[in-house]
């Protein structure tokens, strides 16, 4: 799934030009002539570490789960437990 996210986001890039001067004159029947997955709508967040795409935080990149790992084992700098 990672793999997949990260061939939508090249081809988002490939074809952002185009698709920009597209709507611009306003043909959308040459919009619709373009690659399903180059439409920036289809991309989603997914956490760098485990591809997984709920409880992205997009602060740090990673999901929640990762998160909560990597702050209490004190892997990201900055970030404690709270308490009060």
């Amino acid at each position: 799934m990672k793999a997949r996210e990260i061939k939508r986001q090249r081809l988002v890039a490939k074809y952002a030009t185009k698709r920009a001067a597209l709507k611009e004159a306003g043909d959308y029947e040459g919009l619709q002539h373009l690659p399903k997955n180059a439409s920036p709508v289809r991309l989603h967040n997914r956490c760098k570490l485990t591809g997984r795409p709920k409880g992205y935080m997009r602060a740090f990149g990673i999901s929640r789960i990762n998160f909560r790992e990597m702050a209490l084992a004190g892997l990201i700098p900055g970030v404690k437990k709270a308490s009060w």
